[in-house]
């Protein structure tokens, strides 16, 4: 397309790639890695798009790339405000509305803590508890993030509506963590009123789930600030963190870590983490959560 400046387009994407380290994005850097950055293979994984696609890009040719493929690789990239936006003009787009739910771009103030935050588990997480971004030791600890869209990406819908989800805490603290999630829920749909997204999951949520719906109708009210929890994990067992939230200015995001008070199981617990990292221990064929997956 005309007035698309291929070649500084091509030159900023290799830039940032150059800049983002594999530990950054949960990757593994490996002793043969040969460049600063990321792989082109990698950004191209990342963001979901085939490698040859993502050479194109950087090689100056192909089509205008879309607005979806310039969000994925803004994403991908870790690109702060300026930088998506920049790249949207490099490409001849018009630059986003403001993106909600889990095709949000995570704050740039939130993914800098993030970046951070190396030596304990640390994801973004929208207010309706989509997840947006996550450290190594936070995929470590909670597995990774769904790749679906929609309802399906809340945890907070999938812990009224999977069975499996639940698996991610002991059976004894889950009347406790529904009724968290609920009042949770209640003070972002009165932030929220008449929004679509907040309306569509708390009416699926009084559909599907009885237990949703008799705690929804006690109207008790608490954003979820700071919390103690116990997390189920394949290798470590049960590990008992406090759990912290920092919210972005509009609410609409979290910055959401774990840690554990110095000489406590759960601190020893989360230096084990580090060494295991994010090697498969669930059985064959099942993801994180026991749920068959492929």
């Amino acid at each position: 397309m005309e007035g698309v400046n291929h070649s500084e387009l091509a030159a900023f994407l290799k830039s940032r790639r150059d800049r983002v380290r594999p530990a950054d994005v949960g990757l593994t850097a490996g002793p043969r890695r040969r460049v600063p950055g990321l792989r082109r293979e990698e950004v191209a994984q990342l963001a979901g798009l085939s490698a040859d696609y993502y050479t194109e890009l950087e090689r100056g040719r192909g089509a205008q790339p879309s607005a979806q493929v310039l969000a994925a690789l803004a994403r991908a990239l870790r690109l702060s405000g300026d930088e998506r936006d920049h790249l949207f003009h490099l490409a001849e787009r018009p630059l986003p509305a403001v993106a909600h739910g889990p095709a949000a771009h995570p704050q740039p103030a939130l993914l800098g803590l993030l970046d951070r935050l190396v030596t304990t588990p640390a994801q973004i997480i929208t207010d309706l508890h989509e997840p947006l971004a996550q450290n190594p030791l936070a995929v470590a600890l909670l597995g990774p993030a769904p790749i679906g869209r929609g309802l399906e990406a809340s945890f907070a819908y999938r812990w009224f509506t999977d069975p499996a989800a639940r698996a991610l805490h002991p059976a004894e603290d889950h009347p406790r963590h529904s009724r968290v999630f609920t009042a949770d829920l209640r003070a972002v749909a009165a932030r929220r009123a008449k929004d679509p997204d907040v309306t569509r999951l708390v009416a699926t949520l009084r559909r599907r789930s009885e237990e949703f719906a008799a705690l929804w109708e006690q109207r008790d009210v608490a954003l979820r600030r700071t919390d103690r929890k116990r997390i189920v994990h394949p290798s470590l067992g049960v590990v008992e963190l406090d759990c912290h939230n920092l919210f972005s200015e509009d609410g609409r995001q979290r910055l959401l870590w774990f840690s554990a008070p110095p000489g406590t199981e759960g601190a020893a617990q989360l230096e084990l983490l580090s060494v295991i990292g994010t090697q498969d221990l669930a059985p064959p064929g099942t993801d994180r959560l026991g749920r068959r997956s492929g």
